[in-house]
């Protein structure tokens, strides 16, 4: 795997604290950017009344209205393109926030025998639902509307648990928004890890995809406090912003 950074506990999180120091000096300029992208997104892409019809990372997806739309935000089309270089046969995978569910069909075809595809919000699961039947992978990949991981039986364990959580802090404006904004100081998610840790095996790994607009430090504080070590094995590299992919693995 090309771009693998291995480090150590300690200088995961120095590396991690100067990413967060990083993205917090972005000054006015880049702050006022991130509110117009925001701004435009959400009122022409987010807020849409309409299902669409899109092609993303080889798959055919139904969108619905509310549902992070993959074709107009390329951060799960670069995720899925990463899970593409995985072997993932025969493996029982959770997708944390589906979405369309264009990372847990890419799972799928990564040859996961089965897939929980989770989003707490009911469109999504709604939509990973219809693209998997959609796609010829209905009987491997299953949509579930739940927060995080709350509603899912404690057993059987997963191999691999898979996440690209909404980027920004902040309250949501309305359930459409709540794929961008994770809340005041991501409130909504801050729970992902300790409940990803109490359903993953104890060989198992988490893919975690966040940006270079996130509070790194914070996300490194509560991926520590629920037992995983952290490293970088993917950046790619925007105008804007950098998306990083992340492996966790139980201590």
């Amino acid at each position: 795997m090309d771009d693998v950074t291995r480090v150590s506990a300690a200088d995961a999180a120095w590396n991690t604290s100067s990413e967060a120091r990083r993205g917090h000096q972005q000054g006015l300029l880049r702050r006022a950017f991130r509110a117009v992208v925001h701004f435009l997104s959400y009122r022409f892409i987010l807020s849409r009344k309409d299902i669409r019809v899109t092609y993303a990372a080889g798959f055919r997806l139904t969108v619905r209205p509310t549902v992070f739309h993959p074709k107009f935000f390329i951060s799960s089309e670069k995720f899925a393109s990463f899970i593409d270089t995985l072997d993932f046969n025969g493996k029982r995978v959770c997708e944390i926030g589906t979405g369309t569910g264009i990372l847990a069909l890419a799972a799928a075809r990564a040859g996961a025998a089965g897939v929980v595809a989770t989003d707490i919000n009911p469109n999504a699961a709604l939509s990973a639902n219809e693209n998997a039947n959609a796609n010829g992978l209905g009987d491997r990949v299953t949509g579930v509307c739940t927060n995080l991981l709350a509603a899912l039986a404690p057993r059987p364990l997963f191999d691999v648990i898979l996440s690209s959580p909404p980027k920004h802090a902040g309250e949501p404006k309305d359930l459409t928004d709540r794929g961008w904004h994770a809340g005041p100081d991501y409130r909504d998610i801050k729970e992902l890890f300790a409940q990803a840790r109490d359903r993953l095996k104890p060989d198992g790994r988490i893919y975690l995809m966040l940006s270079s607009d996130t509070n790194l430090e914070l996300f490194a504080s509560l991926i520590a406090k629920a037992g995983f070590t952290q490293r970088k094995l993917k950046e790619y590299s925007l105008v804007v912003e950098s998306l990083i992919i992340y492996e966790l693995l139980p201590r």
